[in-house]
C-alpha cells in the first residue's frame, strides 16, 4: 500500500535530517576534480588520475599494500601536498615508525602536522593483551581527532601491526569512525597491510613495488611486492639508491570492482649531504 504524500515527505525529511536518505545502491553526485572541498589530490598526476582528482573528503578511505609497497611513499606525498594548500594534518602513528626526516625531506610542513605516537608493537609475544589496549588506545586518538574537526588530512597508520589486534576491535569501530567523518572535509586513510574498513563512498588503493597490478585474495596480497615478473627493485646509480618503481590499483567501494588501469609512478630518497 502507498503511503501518502505528506507521510512520504515527513518520512524522506527525518532519514534526510539523520543522514540516513542514502543507501549502498544510490547514486552519488559526479565529484569535480578541481573541487578542492570534494576531494584532496596526492600530487602524484598518475595517481590522481586514477582517483578522480584526489581521495574523497568526508569518506573513510584506506591505503593497503605490504611492507616496501610504497605506501608510506604515497602518504608523505599526501600529506606534503595537504600542508602546501595550508590544511592542517594530524598523524596517528599507533606503531611510532613515522620518520619526521622523511617526512621534511617530502616537502611536508611540520609546523601543520599533529603526530600521535602510539604503543603497538608488530612482535608482541606474550603481551597481547597489552597491544591490545595500546591499539585501542590509538582508535581513541583517531576519534579524538575527528571530533575536534578542521583538519584535512587524518591518516591511522597501523601498518606493521599485527593482524590478530586489528582483528580484535568490535566492527562498530568502523562504522563509528564513518558517520564521524561523514559530511566533513576531512580525508581519512587508513594504512595498513590489507583492506579493513572504508566508508560506502570511500576507496580502497592499493600499492605494489614493480610493474604489474598488486591484486588481493581474501584480504592478502596475491603477489609478493617486489621481485615477481615485471617488478623493478630499487635503482642504484653511484652508490645513491634512487627508489621503487611502484603501481597502485583503486578499488571503489560501492561496486567492489577493480579499475582497469592502474597508476605507476617512481618513489626517491632525498639525498642527504
Amino acid at each position: 500500500m502507498a503511503l501518502p504524500a505528506h507521510v512520504r515527505e515527513s518520512l524522506i525529511a527525518a532519514l534526510s535530517a539523520r543522514r540516513l536518505d542514502h543507501t549502498l545502491t544510490s547514486a552519488l553526485p559526479s565529484i569535480d576534480p578541481q573541487d578542492e572541498y570534494s576531494i584532496g589530490a596526492t600530487n602524484i598526476p598518475s595517481l590522481d588520475a586514477q582517483l578522480g582528482g584526489g581521495f574523497p573528503r568526508g569518506q573513510l578511505s584506506e591505503l593497503v599494500g605490504a611492507r616496501s609497497s610504497g605506501r608510506t611513499s604515497i602518504v608523505l606525498r599526501m600529506m606534503a601536498a595537504a600542508t602546501a594548500r595550508g590544511e592542517l594534518v594530524a598523524l596517528v602513528d599507533a606503531l611510532d615508525m613515522f620518520d619526521v626526516n622523511s617526512a621534511a625531506a617530502a616537502g611536508v610542513d611540520l609546523d601543520r602536522l599533529l603526530w600521535i605516537r602510539g604503543h603497538v608493537v608488530a612482535n608482541p609475544g606474550l603481551c597481547r593483551d597489552m597491544n591490545q589496549r595500546a591499539m585501542e588506545q590509538a582508535v581513541r586518538a583517531l576519534t579524538l581527532v575527528l571530533q575536534a574537526g578542521n583538519i584535512g588530512l587524518v591518516v591511522f597508520d597501523v601498518g606493521e601491526a599485527p593482524a590478530e589486534a586489528l582483528r580484535r576491535l568490535p566492527f562498530t569501530t568502523w562504522l563509528r569512525l564513518q558517520k564521524m567523518v561523514e559530511g566533513r572535509q576531512t580525508m581519512c586513510v587508513i594504512v595498513g597491510n590489507e583492506p579493513m574498513a572504508r566508508s560506502s563512498a570511500g576507496l580502497t588503493v592499493i600499492t605494489q613495488a614493480g610493474g604489474r597490478a598488486p591484486t588481493f585474495t581474501r584480504g592478502l596480497p596475491a603477489e609478493a611486492p617486489y621481485g615477481g615478473r615485471g617488478a623493478k627493485a630499487g635503482k642504484f646509480s653511484d652508490r645513491l639508491f634512487e627508489g621503487f618503481d611502484l603501481t597502485a590499483r583503486v578499488v571503489r567501494a560501492r561496486t567492489r570492482q577493480y579499475e582497469n588501469s592502474v597508476a605507476s609512478f617512481p618513489t626517491a630518497v632525498a639525498h642527504h649531504v
